[in-house]
């Protein structure tokens, strides 16, 4: 089945229309189910915990777009929002049944190296590994630019960080993954 491409402007205008709202629900989901699902994923490592966070980002989609008093070009930057804010969600609800940051790491290094045997060669294991090493804010504003293409300024609106800490952050992250890569290589 092919799914419709739709504009930003017809999504926006779709979901405004109480006529057409269920249909450009389900068309936005067609269109950036996937990147969310990846973007996500990024974040929070595990697939059923990606799986839960998507499902919830769904649904505060669902229940405030109508509170969205953006514009079309803003949409994607909103709903990236909720899906960050959703995985950080799951972040913190994880490192409440664990003793520490580090516990955590070891956690998500384990689903790494056992989920999908696919995942688990070992260079991608080990910048994988190097993720998980970061900071959170680091490896969001890593994910968002190097995984997602993001521009700065849209980073910045998901996020609710200046430009400046945003292009820090990502220096950080890059610095820290490849030192990471050189020691563990």
């Amino acid at each position: 089945m092919a799914v419709n491409k739709y504009s930003d402007d017809e999504l926006y205008s779709m979901l405004k229309d109480p006529k057409t709202k269920e249909k450009g629900f389900k068309a936005l989901l067609a269109q950036y189910g996937r990147g969310l699902y990846w973007h996500i994923r990024r974040i929070v490592i595990g697939h059923d915990d990606a799986e839960d966070a998507v499902q919830e980002t769904s649904i505060n989609i669902w229940k405030n777009i109508d509170a969205f008093r953006g514009n079309a070009e803003q949409l994607k930057s909103w709903i990236y929002r909720i899906a960050t804010n959703e995985s950080l969600q799951v972040l913190r609800k994880r490192t409440t049944f664990l003793q520490s940051v580090d516990d955590l790491g070891e956690v998500l290094t384990e689903e790494l190296t056992t989920e999908n045997p696919l995942d688990s060669e070992a260079t991608e294991r080990l910048f994988q590994e190097a993720l998980l090493k970061l900071p959170t804010q680091q490896r969001i504003a890593f994910n968002l630019r190097y995984y997602d293409e993001m521009p700065y300024e849209q980073i910045a609106e998901i996020t609710g960080k200046k430009v400046g800490v945003l292009k820090t952050n990502y220096h950080y992250a890059v610095d820290k993954i490849k030192s990471y890569l050189k020691e563990h290589a």
